[in-house]
């Protein structure tokens, strides 16, 4: 296991065991803190009674040392690990991870009570797995190291796999495995040693219990709120000093490294406040790191470089044509172990592998719109969800079903011929999203096909179907969120967001990408001050005359002028389309068409080879759909999963 994650770790390893107790800890290191080897893991604590490996950081380990310098505690390094197992030990694991500003995966073994820790950071920027083995639990910080045991076999779970088309990721606590599960976000698990094994295989990992969640972090902000009215509009600088205030010190913390630093930089919003912030705090040029198209509809690199020049950036940019990008599909499911079809997985590995020949550490804006409302459907669904909730039903219906009853390419005809609308970029598609919103039976619903796609419908195996069932944790967030008067508020959006799309699809993805490289990747913008702050906030301050970010962007419009960044968001994109139905069609044929029993055991066949057929001769621009299904079937192949 510790050898199938040596790209997360290539500087260092260590092993330890208690063969008494049937414990064994095992820690791959890329040194970022303390070089020496005062830093090696598995680690034990002052006193020995305690012995952790901890996958990421804690920023603010120098104000924890000192304290617990002023405690007794004598240290033999500089690294934060020393300083994080001597902080749960001497102020116990519950008060010492709410101390904690930082990212990390980390278990902890009790030598003297025989009990075993395991907890993930707030926002869930560190994975870990966990998994029934016989005879006891497995844990790793990525799932395909638990595949590399031979002597398990975990078998698909149906309900995974639909989730997984639904959303195109796997919300926590799901894995396409039965036996396997992702601890959630903000979760801690405390496992004695007698319960390890469960009451058998079949048992599933446990669960935990929050520590931290963004639900409790909604609560606490908007009752603080309600106390405490923010400011109304045309009275926001002082939001503003304060969102800087906080960012300064999020950004400054994640500065602190022994080894050279860098940030990802796409020229928009969220990763160029980040690095204005870099750079007033460096004494020396930042280097920031971009990738270009050779598509100028998903190239984003002048702007970056735009950027980059006014803060004054030591920048690098590489261009990459469709070819280079193409060549990395192959690699996709060895990278992300665990079936993901955000195409932005592409761009993502080539950044982190560009950044990584010149840095071990790169600053990311990750976060931004998650926080601050910044994706077109926060504006549109909070202004479009309580309007169509409002008609009658029936008629709502059958409107979401006429809109969908003509075809995305003669929409998108349609679009370029009416006055006025040659700019609407996937008419089409917008148009059945808009049908499959209305046709939906509550706000929640309706919500919820912003956020999903058309992919389960291929799907053979029963799941977990439509509506608020306990086995669709998102489905059943939502609509928790559901007042039943036709509204859905921007707050549920955005926890729903926090909950698990970001953790779950765009962390995730950055996790893989860059630790495959060996690079590590940190996101001030999801310091938990921010994120907790940030709910404070009211709704005028995320979305203001519908522009999304307005809180940020008033920030970033100190430090680098509007006509460099106030742009129509893109997202860090791909051409799918055009790469399905050029150079990556005979691949995505072979993989959805050829003789598959397997393939055939999972999906409809006939439903499948229209769905390609459609998209092939144009009937239908649903990339996403079949991206899914490819990533999930190169996925299988990759890891030899079969279908029970």
């Amino acid at each position: 296991m510790s050898q199938a994650l040596k790209h997360r770790g290539p500087d260092d390893q260590g092993l330890w065991e208690d063969p008494g107790a049937g414990v064994g800890l095992a820690f791959r290191r890329l040194s970022i803190l303390d070089l020496t080897p005062a830093g090696r893991q598995p680690m034990a604590s002052e006193s020995g009674r305690f012995v952790m490996v901890f996958n990421g950081e804690v920023y603010n380990f120098r104000d924890l040392r000192d304290e617990l310098r002023r405690d007794g505690v004598t240290f033999r390094g500089d690294s934060d690990s020393e300083v994080v197992v001597n902080a749960l030990e001497r102020w116990g694991v519950e008060v010492a991870l709410n101390r904690f500003v930082g990212m990390f995966a980390l278990a902890l073994w009790d030598t003297r009570d025989q009990v075993l820790w395991l907890t993930r950071d707030r926002m869930g920027i560190k994975p870990l797995y966990l998994a029934r083995v016989p005879g006891g639990l497995a844990f790793a910080s990525e799932l395909g190291a638990l595949l590399r045991d031979p002597e398990t076999r975990f078998s698909l779970d149906p309900n995974g796999l639909d989730l997984y088309l639904r959303y195109l990721y796997l919300p926590a606590p799901f894995t396409p495995f039965r036996g396997i599960r992702k601890l959630r976000p903000g979760h801690l698990v405390r496992i004695p040693l007698g319960e390890a094994a469960g009451s058998g295989p079949s048992d599933p990992p446990p669960e935990g219990e929050p520590w931290w969640s963004v639900a409790r972090a909604r609560r606490g902000g908007e009752e603080m709120a309600r106390t405490a009215p923010g400011p109304e509009p045309g009275h926001d600088a002082a939001a503003v000093d304060h969102l800087e205030a906080l960012l300064r010190d999020a950004v400054s913390l994640r500065m602190i490294a022994d080894v050279p630093l860098g940030a990802l930089l796409s020229g928009g919003v969220d990763s160029s406040v980040v690095v204005a912030l870099m750079q007033q705090l460096s004494t020396s040029p930042v280097r920031t790191f971009t990738i270009g198209f050779d598509d100028p509809t998903h190239d984003e690199s002048d702007h970056a470089r735009a950027v980059a020049r006014h803060l004054g950036t030591e920048h690098t940019e590489l261009p990459v044509s469709g070819r280079e990008a193409l060549d990395v599909v192959p690699s996709l499911p060895g990278i992300f172990d665990e079936p993901l079809a955000d195409p932005s997985q592409i761009p993502t590995w080539l950044v982190s592998r560009l950044a990584r020949r010149d840095v071990t550490v790169a600053l990311t804006g990750d976060g931004g719109d998650e926080l601050f409302a910044g994706y077109t459907r926060h504006a549109a669904g909070g202004r479009l969800i309580p309007r169509t909730q409002r008609l009658p039903g029936l008629p709502r219906r059958l409107m979401g079903r006429a809109l969908q009853g003509v075809s995305e390419p003669t929409w998108d005809r349609l679009a370029a011929w009416a006055p006025g609308a040659g700019a609407v970029r996937l008419a089409g598609q917008k148009a059945h999203k808009l049908g499959r919103m209305m046709a939906a039976p509550s706000a929640a619903e309706a919500y919820r096909t912003l956020l999903s796609t058309r992919a389960q419908g291929l799907l053979r195996t029963g799941g977990v179907g439509e509506g608020a069932g306990g086995d669709d944790p998102l489905a059943a967030l939502l609509h928790g969120g559901d007042g039943g008067d036709g509204t859905f508020t921007l707050g549920a959006m955005l926890e729903a967001d926090q909950t698990y799309y970001l953790p779950d699809d765009l962390l995730q993805k950055v996790d893989r990408a860059s630790m495959a490289v060996s690079l590590e990747a940190r996101v001030p913008l999801l310091d938990h001050r921010v994120v907790e702050w940030s709910w404070t906030l009211p709704d005028h301050l995320k979305i203001r005359a519908g522009e999304g970010k307005w809180l940020l962007r008033q920030l970033l419009y100190r430090h680098v002028p509007r006509a460099l960044v106030d742009r129509p968001k893109t997202g860090f994109t791909v051409p799918l389309a055009l790469w399905l139905r050029g150079p990556l069609k005979g691949w995505a044929q072979e993989l959805l068409l050829a003789p598959s029993p397997e393939r055939d055991h999972l999906f409809h066949p006939a439903a499948v080879r229209r769905a390609w057929t459609d998209f092939a001769e144009g009937r239908s621009q649903d990339a996403l759909t079949l991206w899914s299904l490819l990533m999930f079937e190169a996925w299988r192949a990759e890891w030899s999963v079969a279908p029970d």
